[in-house]
């Protein structure tokens, strides 16, 4: 499929949130069908919410938001740190990037991004070409945010990639309210993909995570790969693209199965 995209801004509890959608391009039609099409048959797609690392929509999350949507989804990617940047900052992959995205992850509650997330579930249903059907996708800290949104019963399943700060508790949320110890609440499907060679959730991180998600008998994939942190993100030396590819099937295959 051919892929068109748009920015939009949502209001949110915390402020206005730049966000794009990628989406499959509607066909041309000839009249009669346009006429039909106004009347109400239009080609519907389910919706993934595709969260970002802490540099936001660069490059490579809008590549990869383009590969999502030319299989069949609505991509609906979202500025993680609204209210800590200008509207549409991109943070480098630099030294400087990550200094700044990483002091924005520890200043945002993670009570404002649940906001976000019901400002992005309210935008979705206002749209025509939305079946109903709604899935997270994360890569980093976007990997716990999508792992987040299964909290909330619209969410029928998210795809985590290598999932920061999961297994540590240590973002800002209230006494009860951190991420992994509220995932008894999730009902919907869970794929969770690591890196071995990650040294940001080393493994006896990922195995508490495990046994977290094994006690509360919760419905979930678990994959460990040989790769590092950002082995998805298509620029610098720790991409794999072959990985990248395996990767982008098993989301496919997780979201088109609800």
């Amino acid at each position: 499929m051919q892929v068109q995209q748009q920015q939009l801004i949502l209001p949110t509890a915390t402020g206005p949130m730049l966000c794009r959608l990628f989406q499959p391009a509607q066909p041309l039609l000839p009249p009669q069908k346009i006429q039909d099409d106004e009347a109400g048959s239009v080609q519907t797609y389910p919706a993934i919410l595709f969260y970002s690392e802490i540099f936001q929509i660069t490059g490579p999350i809008a590549r990869a938001a383009t590969l999502l949507a030319g299989l069949g989804f609505l991509v609906l990617v979202p500025e993680i740190f609204h209210e800590l940047n200008p509207q549409g900052t991109v943070l480098p992959y630099d030294e400087a990037g990550k200094n700044k995205g990483n002091q924005d992850k520890w200043q945002k509650p993670l009570p404002a991004h649940d906001s976000d997330l019901v400002a992005m579930l309210d935008y979705l249903r206002s749209l025509r070409t939305f079946n109903g059907k709604v899935m997270s996708y994360g890569v980093c800290i976007g990997g716990h945010l999508a792992f987040r949104t299964a909290l909330n019963p619209a969410i029928s399943a998210a795809c985590c990639l290598y999932a920061t700060d999961l297994h540590s508790d240590t973002l800002p949320a209230l006494v009860g309210d951190q991420t992994l110890e509220r995932a008894g609440e999730i009902k919907g499907e869970l794929m969770l993909i690591w890196g071995k060679q990650d040294p940001h959730i080393p493994a006896e991180g990922r195995a508490k995570i495990y046994r977290e998600l094994s006690a509360k008998q919760l419905n979930f994939s678990w994959f460990e790969v040989n790769a590092e942190h950002a082995f998805m993100r298509d620029e610098g030396e720790r991409y794999d693209p072959a990985l990248a590819l395996w990767v982008y099937q098993q989301a496919r295959d997780l979201f088109l199965r609800q």
